[in-house]
This record gives C-alpha cells, structure tokens and sequence, in this order.
C-alpha cells in the first residue's frame, strides 16, 4: 500500500473528483440514469429508479469526504462496495453478450467493456490504498 501523503493526496482527488463528477452528471438526469441500470437486465424497473434516486447522491457525498478527508475510511469503504459492485454487473454484462453503455456518466458514458474493467479496478486499487492508510497520511 502507499503511504507517501502527496501520492495520497493526489488519489484522494482522483478518486473523490470521478465520483463527484459522475455522480453529479446522473443527478442531472436521473431518467438516464434509470435506464442505464435497467439496461443491465439485474433489477426489476422500481429498483432501478430507486437506485438512481440514491446511488449518485452517495457518490457526490463520498467523493467530498473523500478529498476533504472526512470519514474516509467508511467514504472509501463505500466507494470501494460500489466500485466492486459496478465490476461484477459489467462483467455479467460482457458474459451475457450485452451490448451496453456502463451508465457512469450520463450521456456521456461508455460502452461496459474490459477497457472500463481495467479502468475501475484501477480506481478501486485507488480507494483500497485510500482506506488502508493511516490516519496520519490524511492531508
């Protein structure tokens, strides 16, 4: 794991500044952001919206706390649930073949392929090294 504080720093804003920005984006159109759920084919339509109502407010508010270093271990646990979570439905996605959009962030999301695998498990090995630091390396 990292410890140097700068590098901690530097994935904190990362991390925190890609959450806030998606999160915001399917804030702005939560419709969007229900169908980008649905088109997963995992959840029954009513959960999709609720999940689209509640999932971008906790990403904006992870997010700040994560750069502000506020609760950022339960905030990096958090991301780190939903980073793993979004893993596991892209690949099921790949695995039944569909052609989809990862609905990350709003329209201007891309297709849930191996290059958005690679990219998220680099975020998630991101927040993992954010949650493991000590205390000490917050600012």
């Amino acid at each position: 794991m990292i410890r140097n504080r700068n590098v901690l720093l530097v994935l904190r804003v990362i991390v925190g500044g890609v959450f806030i920005w998606a999160g915001i984006l399917k804030i702005l159109d939560p419709l969007e952001f229900t169908q980008g759920i649905a088109n997963y084919r995992v959840f029954p339509q009513f959960i999709s919206f609720s999940l689209a109502l509640v999932l971008p407010w906790l990403e904006v508010i992870c997010g700040f706390f994560i750069i502000a270093g506020i609760f950022r271990k339960a905030s990096a646990f958090l991301v780190s649930c939903l980073l793993a979570g979004f893993l596991v439905l892209v690949f099921s996605a790949i695995l039944r073949g569909l052609d989809i959009d990862c609905g990350c962030f709003g329209s201007l999301s891309r297709k849930a392929d191996y290059k958005l695998i690679l990219i998220d498990s680099l975020l998630l090995l991101f927040t993992l090294n954010i949650f493991f630091s000590r205390k000490t390396a917050r600012t």
